[in-house]
């Protein structure tokens, strides 16, 4: 899981005003990510798949979304990568 720090260095943010959002988002993506049948575990790819699903929310507050087809190409590659860390 990204760090908020990290997250921020990733979305090109400044400041702490959007940190309890970003915060959000961040638990939010890990729930997604479980509810779509992916364990939380220590790869690149679950990280970079949290972190987008983080940057589609932040970026799309308040407006309905079409699906995003780089996060479902990660969901698909996590749930069929076998090792759990």
């Amino acid at each position: 899981m990204p760090t908020l720090d990290e997250l921020k260095q990733y979305l090109r943010i400044d400041g702490s005003e959007d940190d309890m959002s970003l915060a959000l988002f961040l638990e939010a993506a890990r729930e997604y990510l479980f509810n779509a049948g992916v364990p939380e575990r220590v790869s690149s790819l679950y990280k970079l798949a949290v972190m987008r699903y983080v940057a589609i929310e932040f970026e799309n507050r308040g407006v309905d979304m079409k699906e995003d087809r780089s996060l479902n190409s990660m969901i698909w590659q996590l749930k069929s990568y076998a090792p759990v860390v």
